[in-house]
């Protein structure tokens, strides 16, 4: 069976992530082990929290590089604070350099509604990505946030919903994937976009 690590470099709600993957019967394992993090057939980065301090932590362990080199040849699945940390930079109490996997930026929602975004939102599907096979458009899932990805790329938004303005919901560069919501939390909807992750190294 394909394994998939999660990366623990100190940010992130890993029970929740792990329990879903627990359900759905996907071989996971939290880790920082460079050899289990390079020997794994996947990586899901998890992220909670504000992006500088989650940047410095990735940094500072040392996984910010081998995720950059595992991205050439596995799936990467970012989730929330995870995904924007793929981006290039991020704007969150100051400007901080991510992993610049996918190309953009990472700046507060520009919107008159209440922050942070706390809730359930239908998904629109701009570019098709094998993340989302069996999902439908407005399928709902479950954001908690007050940042979003500005993507440069267009053809690397594969979801994105509406908050008072339009919102990146989701990316793919090559083998990487990113998702701002919490698939782990967002029902059938999310378990079965897990589940798609799951399928990708096999």
């Amino acid at each position: 069976m394909s394994k998939i690590a999660i990366v623990d470099y100190g940010v992130g709600n890993l029970k929740s992530v792990t329990n879903a993957m627990d359900y759905l019967g996907l071989n996971s394992k939290i880790t920082k082990d460079r050899d289990e993090l390079e020997r794994a057939d996947a990586i899901l980065l998890p992220g909670v929290g504000a992006f500088p301090d989650a940047a410095e932590r990735l940094r500072g362990s040392g996984l910010d590089q081998l995720v950059i080199r595992q991205a050439e040849r596995k799936p990467i699945l970012g989730i929330c604070l995870g995904m924007q940390l793929l981006f290039d930079w991020g704007n969150e109490v100051r400007e901080c350099k991510g992993l610049g996997l996918v190309n953009g930026s990472v700046q507060r929602i520009q919107t008159e509604l209440k922050l942070p975004h706390i809730g359930w939102n239908r998904l629109r599907f701009p570019n098709p990505s094998p993340l989302f096979a069996g999902l439908e458009e407005g399928d709902y899932v479950y954001f908690v946030h007050s940042f979003c990805a500005l993507a440069s790329r267009p053809e690397q938004v594969i979801a994105a919903t509406d908050y008072g303005t339009s919102v990146v919901a989701a990316v793919q560069n090559g083998n990487v994937f990113g998702c701002q919501f919490h698939p782990e939390k967002s029902g059938e909807a999310g378990l079965q976009i897990l589940r798609n992750f799951g399928g990708l190294n096999r």
